[in-house]
């Protein structure tokens, strides 16, 4: 039934899209990694060769078909190889966060059932051994690098090597086998199993088939004409649904090179190396790039400064119409160009953007500035809206049809419909299949129709066909007088500045909005060295009073701008604090993918919420903390609580005293 819908000419399977690239591709580079400074590179042929080791070192190892083989590690190779043999032997494989903790790491495992867990060095083993204790079914822990894994019992513990050199010994053996397990696999066969971020509770595995991942990946590699000549670095985790598109779904439907870092420490340095010409990061990355060259400009001499802003003033103005190819006078393009010999050209090879041909943000809104600037730098930022359970791609921005506000057009292949409360639901062919274990889940989110509740509150613009999105629906609420409530509305205007790294906004039910900031520690350190302040820890410099008023310019900046949205103007920040530690994902504070956790965050910081709405001027409190070796803490501070002016008809100063 699978091979009859179809389409005529498409490859079934992951591992029938590498058959084709060995075919067409052999001898054209697939995957690099840079190791000890030195970048190695595999050909297709090469990396097929080493998947069909690993293939037959698992069959030799007694994997079934529907077994679940964990993955966890950073971006490289032999992960990616891992997936793809597991795969193969008709196992599925299920990425996970490396930097989970271990009852983060313990809950998947249990929850999938994983039989094999393929880690990338001796942290991730000591997670899965410590697992299990509990977790009996984890039969096979496979590694990547040995160090510090010499003297541990390897009676269930295998070097990958060493699995694939049984693989090519044992190729005779099983070959009939594993060819036998490939031919089964069809558009239905599961592909991959990821688990979503858990925002409001315990991840859930989200079950994507063959048919999602390669429709998806044709759809969005035409989109935009993506071919085996682009280039794209693997950074981002690799149990994200974004990574698994564009390092397995779409590399591999295009045969373009998959290129992996030697480590996050290098990373800027490795994209420069390469020049990537596709390219993906979320705005929190793309605003640290750009905090990093303010940074580096105030710290440079005043001519170099003078240039620097006054040739990115004129490509703000002509940049963007460049990109989106609309007439630009000629005195106005030889500045340009004479901005882009200067200072332009060279920035985007320090940023390593040199060659970007299509750039991507999405997870979270990005800020105007923050998105004019580098499509002034000539670089081609588009945003995109996605769910893991859409396979990545809901909505993309065509070419010359590029704006902040927006999302874009629906993707190729997406319906999309807005519900009578606001939420917007979609149906495509990367739609997933189910819910791992969870049925309930599964009939809420995706009815019979196969349209999924995205969760997220927006619009369709009747004019051009854009979806802007207001809110995660969940939360957009109403204030005490009826007008809308929309946190993250407000929240991403604050983000926008460089100086705060999180904002968490309340005010559902409540007469008036209240914030927590967490001030981004980069560049205000930044500041306060050049300002000859001292400061000895976060929460030190949290609380400095030059600190205090500059976040409080920026809330009432982000209130002068919310006031001029009829809409929204409710949702203004009469109250805010800094808090006294960096919302983390090891307190329970984020998502492993930086999502804030509202609900935790309200029981855990109460005390902070009640004394911003009883008029406080400061509250003392004390908060657990996970240290980085896992054990647990305390600190204890006393916050200043701020009014900031609103153009709200009523004053800070009189609820402050009411």
């Amino acid at each position: 039934m699978a091979q009859k819908d179809a389409p005529q000419g498409v490859p079934q399977s992951v591992p029938a899209l590498l058959a084709r690239n060995v075919a067409q591709f052999g001898s054209k580079p697939a995957y690099r990694e840079k190791e000890l400074g030195i970048w190695q590179n595999w050909s297709w042929a090469e990396a097929a060769e080493e998947i069909d080791a690993m293939a037959h070192g698992l069959l030799a190892l007694g994997a079934n078909r529907g077994d679940y083989v964990a993955v966890i590690g950073r971006n490289r190779p032999a992960l990616y190889w891992s997936m793809v043999a597991a795969m193969k032997v008709g196992a599925i494989p299920v990425p996970l966060y490396q930097d989970s903790v271990a009852e983060e790491m313990a809950y998947v495992l249990e929850h999938c059932g994983a039989r094999f867990v393929v880690c990338g060095d001796q942290e991730q083993v000591d997670k899965v051994i410590e697992a299990q204790e509990t977790l009996h079914h984890i039969e096979h822990i496979l590694y990547l690098d040995a160090r510090g894994l010499r003297k541990y019992d390897h009676s269930r513990l295998h070097a990958l090597k060493d699995v694939q050199a049984e693989g090519r010994a044992a190729r005779e053996r099983f070959a009939a086998e594993l060819k036998a397990r490939e031919a089964e696999l069809d558009f239905d066969s599961t592909c991959v199993m990821l688990y979503t971020s858990g925002t409001t509770g315990k991840p859930k595995g989200v079950v994507l088939s063959n048919r999602n991942i390669i429709l998806t990946s044709k759809a969005s590699s035409e989109f935009d004409r993506l071919d085996p000549h682009d280039e794209v670095l693997a950074y981002l985790p690799m149990a994200w649904v974004g990574d698994f598109i564009f390092s397995i779904g779409q590399a591999y439907w295009t045969g373009f090179c998959v290129n992996c870092p030697e480590s996050a420490d290098t990373m800027m340095t490795d994209l420069r190396e390469i020049g990537p010409t596709y390219f993906f990061a979320p705005p929190r990355v793309f605003e640290n790039l750009l905090t990093s060259v303010m940074i580096r400009m105030e710290d440079a001499g005043a001519i170099k400064r003078r240039l620097f802003h006054h040739f990115l003033a004129h490509a703000k103005v002509v940049g963007p119409k460049l990109l989106d190819g609309k007439p630009v006078g000629a005195l106005d393009k030889l500045k340009y160009q004479l901005g882009n010999l200067m200072v332009i050209g060279p920035l985007k090879n320090a940023l390593g953007m040199s060659r970007v041909r299509v750039g991507y943000t999405a997870g979270e809104a990005i800020g105007p500035e923050i998105f004019d600037f580098y499509r002034a730098l000539g670089i081609n930022l588009k945003q995109l809206y996605g769910q893991t359970e859409a396979s990545v791609f809901i909505t993309q921005q065509p070419d010359h049809e590029v704006r902040p506000d927006t999302v874009g057009v629906p993707s190729p292949g997406v319906e999309l419909r807005i519900a009578d409360n606001g939420e917007v639901y979609y149906r495509s062919p990367g739609v997933f299949v189910e819910y791992y274990k969870n049925p309930e889940s599964t009939a809420s989110t995706k009815d019979a129709e196969g349209w999924v509740a995205t969760g997220d509150a927006g619009f369709i613009e009747p004019d051009t066909g854009h979806l802007r999105i207001i809110d995660r629906a969940k939360d957009v609420g109403k204030m005490a007088d009826g007008s809308l409530f929309a946190p993250k509305y407000v929240e991403n205007k604050l983000k926008f500045f460089p100086n705060i790294l999180e904002a968490v906004v309340f005010g559902n039910g409540r007469d008036y909005c209240t914030a927590f900031i967490n001030i981004d520690l980069t560049a205000v350190g930044n500041w306060a060295e050049r300002n000859n302040i001292a400061y000895a820890s976060y929460q030190e410099l949290a609380g400095h009073p030059k600190v205090l008023e500059t976040i409080q310019s920026h809330v009432e900046e982000v209130n002068r701008s919310v006031a001029a949205d009829p809409m929204l103007s409710g949702c203004q920040v009469h109250r805010f604090l800094v808090l006294h530690k960096e919302l983390d994902a090891d307190d329970g504070e984020l998502t492993r993918t930086r999502k804030v956790r509202r609900r935790i965050i309200e029981e855990k910081f109460a005390d902070l919420i009640d004394a911003l709405y009883s008029g406080k001027a400061r509250q003392y409190t004390e908060t657990e903390v996970t240290y980085e070796d896992g054990r647990k803490g305390k600190i204890s501070a006393t916050l200043e609580i701020r009014d900031a002016a609103t153009m709200a008809e009523r004053a800070p100063a009189k609820v402050a005293a009411e």
